[in-house]
């Protein structure tokens, strides 16, 4: 009798998507770069980052809801050479429904998990980590929203080490359109030894998380004014020697634009924490830094941004960094239908 049943479930999903009607589609985008960062605070980390980034794929569209998408995320530092230094594989099948999202396989970040706070993923990754590897599944309505998501980092071999990142981060509105709602991010980064252990070599954990309340005002004659303020806190072991530690502090921000001119502040005080791939400024008690950006040209696909941040540490408070970012996106464009 299963047998029956589940012959006739399969039946009816080929029919269905058989029926449906597919397509093959075409995506173009890329992101352009100029980033100049002058740290008297991190001096390993005092770079200039330049290049771009380009993408192309495919999709194949069963229906409505399920996709397959092939294709390449090339980047180029520009005076590199070979031209392109780093070359990303995207290949995932992806389920969009007006509630639900699920992905897996090599897909692209942006989007995905670009809204993470820099304290516990930096801003770096979009240059040059730009796919996730693995799994991401988000649900939402209009007053809640959560995602959960694994990054494959390193597979393990005899000398290659297991990593892997894995997080949840959502946002409660009890009004739809309510100025009021509450946020929240977790990431733990795993990081396991190689097949062939060395000595004293033990599994890390390491990763953090911030919980936020959050007001966007309305009807100020300004595009958009946002406050979010809570806590974060960082959480690192080295299994076999101690137990997690948990530096604790207040987080706050403030986001406000108006035409082409936006500033964004964000303020952190507390027990410094060392996150892997989370900005190096959080390992300080206090940091403050300070974001002016202007947007000269923004088109239905194109924008282009000039950043300048300035970053006040204890006993630093001529950090700064210059940016200019290009994004563009042609959209999809339907190749054939069938």
């Amino acid at each position: 009798m299963l047998k029956k049943i589940y012959l006739f479930i399969a039946v009816s999903l080929f029919s269905t998507a058989a029926m449906a009607q597919q397509s093959l589609d075409i995506n173009f985008n890329g992101l352009g770069f100029l980033d100049n960062r002058e740290y008297k605070a991190f001096i390993p980390r005092s770079h200039t980052f330049s290049g771009t980034r380009t993408a192309l794929d495919l999709g194949l569209n069963l229906d409505s809801l399920n996709h397959f998408v092939v294709g390449v995320n090339a980047l180029h530092e520009f005076g590199a050479k070979p031209f392109f230094g780093q070359v990303d594989p995207v290949a995932y099948y992806k389920y969009e429904s007006q509630n639900w999202l699920f992905n897996a396989g090599m897909f692209p970040r942006e989007g995905v998990l670009s809204d993470y706070p820099r304290a516990l993923l930096n801003d770096t990754l979009r240059y040059y980590r730009p796919n996730v590897q693995g799994l991401l599944a988000r649900y939402q309505n209009e007053h809640f929203t959560e995602t959960g998501w694994i990054d494959w980092l390193s597979r393990q071999t005899i000398t290659d080490r297991e990593q892997f990142l894995f997080g949840l981060s959502g946002k409660y509105k009890p009004s739809a359109n309510g100025p009021f709602y509450i946020s929240h991010y977790f990431l733990l980064m795993h990081d396991a030894g190689a097949e062939v252990l060395l000595p004293n070599d033990h599994i890390n954990d390491n990763g953090g998380a911030q919980v936020k309340l959050g007001l966007n005002i309305k009807n100020t004659g300004l595009d958009s004014l946002s406050f979010e303020a809570g806590g974060m806190m960082s959480l690192e072991r080295e299994r076999g020697v101690d137990g997690f530690k948990t530096p604790r502090g207040f987080v706050a921000n403030v986001y406000l634009s108006y035409h082409r001119i936006a500033l964004f502040d964000e303020f952190y005080t507390g027990q410094g924490s060392h996150i892997i791939y989370g900005d190096s400024y959080y390992e300080k008690s206090t940091y403050n830094r300070l974001d002016i950006i202007y947007t000269p040209f923004l088109f239905k696909r194109i924008k282009g941004q000039f950043i300048a941040s300035f970053h006040f540490s204890p006993g630093y408070f001529n950090d700064n960094q210059e940016a200019f970012r290009v994004t563009y996106d042609l959209g999809r464009k339907v190749l054939k239908r069938f």
